[in-house]
């Protein structure tokens, strides 16, 4: 097995407290959780940056080339692994953006992630416009008030209504290749020397925000630890390798982060068939860029034998092994300490 593709699917989920005794619900049906909440960046952007002045867009062809929609924002030729979580938990269609989302389909969740955002509120900057974790969760507080007045007739509290929702926080990504090790070194880098000072700092910001999410009413929140980013095709092209597979001193970089945000789990992947090409994207990506060329280049065939589609965001296929591993852990590396499946009948 290919030890990048082994480790790519560091999923870490955090199980913050005691779930609520069982209530009515006011969405009923085989949902196996009422709503679904997401957080994050580009990897789980599915069109909040649509509208948004900034060069971190995705909804052009060749992007969603095998989503029935087309181009939707997302960042993927399909779908991503809140989409395949939405469908693994019976949802019957995807949660719709925050910058879109109207009505009562917010009570089945919404999703607040934006490509090219952070952690901290700079990363990404370079970008232009995006939506940083601290504006994420902004954004749901006002989902949070719209949620109050949709349950105002009902015996079930908003608290309780919250309690029983799955949340999933997937960031750290932008603030290590577009702030940290973005070329030249930039002021994070010089500041937080070396490397595992860096990662005491992001996580400290992050352990706030978990907390933030946490007193707002969330009960079930899954984190995804960060991946192998010194193997992505973007820092291949960027950093030397000095004979080895994956750019070193990155991914050692991410492994303290990826440590520490386990200790923070613990205080408050892996078969992967069929996927041949790790090292390169699908879609034609023009020199120095990221993203996919925009217009009608033909990406490859193969897709189910990619890993990356453009420089930095995974397949379709990528995110459904990744997606089906989080939900149904096969190993103990998979989900820590309990897997999607598990912690959404607890």
């Amino acid at each position: 097995m290919n030890p990048t593709l082994a480790r790519w699917l560091l999923l870490i989920i955090l199980f913050v407290v005691m779930v609520m005794e069982p209530q009515t619900l006011v969405v009923q049906g085989q949902q196996q959780v009422p709503c679904l909440f997401v957080m994050g960046d580009s990897y789980s952007d599915n069109g909040n940056n649509n509208a948004l002045l900034t060069m971190a867009k995705s909804n052009y062809p060749p992007y969603g080339i095998d989503f029935p929609q087309g181009p939707t924002g997302r960042f993927c030729n399909g779908r991503l692994v809140p989409d395949f979580l939405a469908q693994f938990l019976d949802f019957d269609k995807p949660v719709p953006p925050f910058a879109t989302a109207r009505g009562s389909e917010i009570l089945k969740g919404v999703n607040y992630a934006s490509g090219g955002a952070g952690i901290l509120d700079v990363t990404g900057q370079i970008f232009g416009g995006r939506i940083s974790l601290n504006r994420q969760l902004q954004n749901h507080q006002i989902t949070i008030s719209r949620l109050a007045l949709l349950l105002r007739n009902s015996s079930t509290t908003i608290n309780d209504y919250l309690g029983k929702c799955l949340y999933t926080v997937n960031m750290g990504t932008n603030d290590y290749i577009v702030n940290y090790f973005l070329p030249p070194l930039s002021p994070p880098t010089l500041l937080h020397t070396p490397a595992d000072q860096f990662a005491v700092f992001l996580i400290q910001k992050y352990s706030q925000q978990l907390r933030t999410l946490y007193n707002s009413g969330a009960r079930k929140i899954v984190v995804f630890g960060l991946g192998l980013l010194g193997c992505l095709p973007q820092e291949l092209s960027t950093f030397p390798t000095n004979g080895s597979a994956c750019v070193d001193f990155i991914n050692n970089a991410v492994e303290l982060f990826n440590n520490r945000l386990k200790s923070l789990v613990d205080n408050m992947n892996t078969n992967l068939p069929g996927i041949r090409v790790v090292n390169a994207p699908c879609c034609v990506v023009l020199p120095g860029a990221g993203l996919c060329a925009p217009g009608k280049l033909v990406p490859c065939s193969n897709r189910n034998e990619y890993v990356f589609w453009d420089r930095i965001h995974p397949t379709e296929i990528f995110n459904m092994l990744a997606a089906t591993r989080a939900y149904n852990a096969t190993t103990p590396s998979d989900a820590y300490p309990t897997d999607i499946r598990r912690l959404v009948q607890q």
